[in-house]
C-alpha cells in the first residue's frame, strides 16, 4: 500500500496549495481499492449494484429466427421489381409455438411479431403494406408492392441479440434496469455482485444544529447531512450517519475511531479550511495519512484526503446498531474525505471528486460521466487557472439545441441554487470569460441529486 507522499510523488506538478481538478481526480484513481467481497443476490435485489463477475449467456437470444412484425412470411428470393402475388397457407404461426404447416412456391403464411420464422421463409412483409383479396374457391392472396423490401427484411435473427457462450454483461457494469431485464431473459435468478460499500458519514462543528433543536444565534441546521444522504443513497451505498460531532477532541477521536472500524469510507463536512483553528484538522492528522489540499476550483476549494487507521485509538470491534462489527475488509483503514462546510461546496466536490472514487470503490467500471454542450444566454465572469462549477437550468432553444443560464447568486452558501438547477456548468482550469452564446460544458444532475 503506498502513502499519500509516494502517490504525490507521482503526480506530475503536484502541489497541495494549488491542485488542479485533474490531479485530485489523478490523486484519487490512485488511492482508493475496489472492495473484494461477492455477495449473490436475486434479481429483484440486485438493481443498482455493481457486477462482480461476466454473465455468460447460457443459449443464442432469440433462440430462433423470429418475425419483427405482424405480417406474412415468405421466401424472400421471390421478390422482383414487380408487384409480388401470395397464397396465404392455412393457418397463422403464432409467438409461443412453431407453426406446423407447411409452404409450397407462390405461397406465405400469416405471422404474428414474435412467431418463429416456418422452415425455408426469411422475409416478411408488414401486414399495413400488402393489398388483400380473397378468390373465389381458392385460399386469400396478397400483393406485395414492388421495390418495398429486401430478402430477410423484418426477421430477427437467431442469435442476433446474443450468441450463446459470449458474455452478455461484465463484470464492474452497474446494474440497471435494462441490465437486469437482460439478465431476466437468460433466465438467472440470481446474479454475484461486489457488496455495498459502507461509508460514515458525519458533520462537525459547535454551530452545527440538528433537527429539532431549537435556534439559537449563530447556529445553522445541518443540511449537508441530508445532502449526502441523498447523494450515498442514490449512488447505493449503505449509509452510517454518525449526526453531529461537536469540536471535543474526545468526540472527535471517538467518531473517526468507530467510522474507521464500521466504514470503508468517511465522509465529513467542516473543519478543513486552512488555517481554521479547530481540533477536525489535528484528529484526522493524528488517526491517520491525510493530506490537505487547496484546490483550485469555485466552490469547494478546501479538502481533507487520505486514510483513517483503524488500529490508533481501537484495537476491537465496537457495537453497532447490527451487532459487533469490524471492518476486517480494509486492514488499512478506511478513505477519508473531509469536505467543506458550505452546504453547495459540500454537493460540488461530491459530485466532481467523491463520487467516482466511490464507484471506484464500489467496483464499477463506469467512464465519468458525459458532459452536454449548452449555449449560455449569459454573460459569465470566469478567472483562468481555476475550474468554476456554475449551477445552472438547461432547457431546450426554438432552435432545438440546448442552452443553460445560471440559477441566480453563486455563492457556496446560497443552497436554494442548487436546489434549482438541474445541471453544473463546467468552465475549465484555463477557460477565461464566457459570452451569451458561447458554448460550455454542463454535467447534468440526473441520477446523481
Amino acid at each position: 500500500m503506498k502513502t499519500l507522499d509516494q502517490i504525490a510523488a507521482e503526480l506530475q506538478g503536484y502541489d497541495p496549495q494549488a491542485l488542479s481538478a485533474g490531479q485530485v481526480l489523478d490523486f484519487l484513481s490512485r488511492l482508493v481499492m475496489p472492495v473484494q467481497d461477492v455477495v449473490e443476490l436475486p434479481l429483484m435485489q440486485a438493481s443498482g449494484r455493481v457486477l462482480a463477475r461476466d454473465v455468460v449467456s447460457p443459449f443464442d437470444v432469440p433462440p430462433h429466427d423470429n418475425s419483427a412484425m405482424d405480417g406474412y412470411a415468405f421466401d424472400g428470393g421471390q421478390l422482383t421489381d414487380s408487384p409480388l402475388e401470395l397464397q396465404v397457407a392455412p393457418g397463422t404461426a403464432l409467438a409461443g409455438k412453431a407453426w406446423q404447416g407447411s409452404v409450397q412456391p407462390g405461397q406465405c403464411v400469416k405471422i404474428m411479431t414474435g412467431a418463429i420464422m416456418p422452415t425455408g421463409l426469411d422475409t416478411v412483409v408488414p401486414q399495413e403494406f400488402v393489398s388483400v383479396r380473397t378468390v373465389p374457391g381458392q385460399a386469400e392472396v396478397i400483393t406485395i408492392p414492388p421495390k418495398l423490401l429486401r430478402a430477410g427484411d423484418n426477421r430477427r435473427l437467431r442469435g442476433e441479440d446474443l450468441m450463446q457462450g459470449r458474455p452478455a454483461l461484465q463484470k464492474g457494469e452497474l446494474l440497471t434496469p435494462a441490465r437486469l431485464g437482460l439478465a431476466a431473459s437468460l433466465g438467472l435468478k440470481t446474479l454475484a455482485v461486489f457488496r455495498q460499500l459502507r461509508v460514515a458519514y458525519f458533520s462537525t462543528g459547535d454551530e452545527i444544529l440538528s433537527l429539532g433543536e431549537a435556534p439559537r444565534e449563530g447556529a445553522v441546521y445541518d443540511s449537508n447531512r441530508y445532502t449526502v444522504f441523498g447523494m450515498l443513497s442514490r449512488l447505493g451505498c449503505e449509509v452510517i450517519d454518525m449526526g453531529v460531532v461537536r469540536d471535543d477532541p474526545a468526540l472527535l477521536e471517538a467518531a473517526f475511531t468507530r467510522a474507521a472500524l464500521e466504514a470503508d469510507a468517511i465522509i465529513t463536512s467542516g473543519g478543513v479550511s486552512v488555517g481554521e483553528a479547530d481540533f477536525t484538522k489535528a484528529m484526522m492528522k493524528k488517526l491517520g495519512d491525510v493530506a490537505f489540499w487547496r484546490i483550485a476550483m469555485r466552490p469547494g476549494r478546501p479538502m481533507a484526503v487520505g486514510r483513517i487507521s483503524s488500529t490508533k485509538s481501537a484495537s476491537s470491534p465496537v457495537s453497532t446498531s447490527a451487532g459487533s462489527y469490524q471492518n476486517n475488509s480494509n486492514p488499512n483503514g478506511a478513505i477519508l474525505f473531509g469536505l467543506p462546510g458550505n452546504p453547495v461546496a459540500v454537493m460540488v466536490t461530491f459530485l466532481a471528486f467523491v463520487r467516482p472514487a466511490l464507484l471506484q470503490m464500489m467496483g464499477a467500471s463506469a467512464s465519468p460521466p458525459p458532459l452536454l454542450k449548452a449555449r449560455s444566454t449569459e454573460a459569465i465572469r470566469k478567472k483562468a487557472g481555476r475550474t468554476e462549477y456554475q449551477r445552472g437550468w438547461v432547457s431546450t432553444a426554438a432552435d432545438g439545441s440546448l442552452q443553460v443560464k445560471t440559477t441566480g447568486s453563486q455563492g457556496s452558501g446560497v443552497l436554494r441554487s442548487m436546489a434549482e438547477a438541474n445541471g453544473l456548468m463546467v468552465l475549465h482550469h484555463a477557460q477565461g470569460n464566457v459570452a451569451v452564446g458561447d458554448e460550455v460544458d454542463v454535467l447534468m444532475f440526473e441520477g446523481a441529486l
